[in-house]
């Protein structure tokens, strides 16, 4: 499940890339317009400034832009930079590996393999889903 957090970092990532004439947006306009917590918002884009997936300037018409095209942001490095490892199994993680306490071989657990083939796919959809696909669809859904 998204937190919270991913989820108003994706909300916030769109609604720049949306706006990408306008670069860059203040937090506080990020804020209103997408009802985000100020401060919560804050904290959320600097984390995308230090992964460098945003950009940030400061003074008086400062604020946030994508550093990079919105084709090239995806939901994988979106989630596991907040949420963590998007496996089910820790020994499964690609980023987040730990070996199950319980497990005598990974190599014949099938719990493990059933856990990577999920993983694997949703890392698979999750990578192909970019901002510009978010957009589109939104777009898609409106008409």
């Amino acid at each position: 499940m998204l937190s919270k957090k991913t989820k108003y970092a994706i909300n916030a990532l769109v609604y720049i890339a949306k706006n990408k004439n306008e670069q860059p947006i203040s937090v506080s306009r990020i804020s209103e317009d997408q009802h985000i917590p100020l401060k919560f918002l804050e904290s959320i884009l600097t984390e995308l400034k230090n992964s460098r997936i945003l950009n940030s300037t400061k003074g008086k018409y400062g604020g946030y832009s994508l550093n990079g095209t919105p084709e090239s942001i995806d939901m994988a490095k979106v989630m596991r930079l907040f949420d963590g490892a998007i496996a089910l199994l820790p020994c499964v993680s690609e980023n987040f590996y730990l070996r199950c306490e319980e497990c005598f071989d990974e190599e014949t657990c099938g719990i493990r393999q059933i856990a990577m083939e999920i993983r694997n796919e949703t890392v698979k959809r999750l990578k192909a889903a970019t901002l510009t696909d978010i957009i589109k669809r939104e777009e898609k859904l409106k008409k």
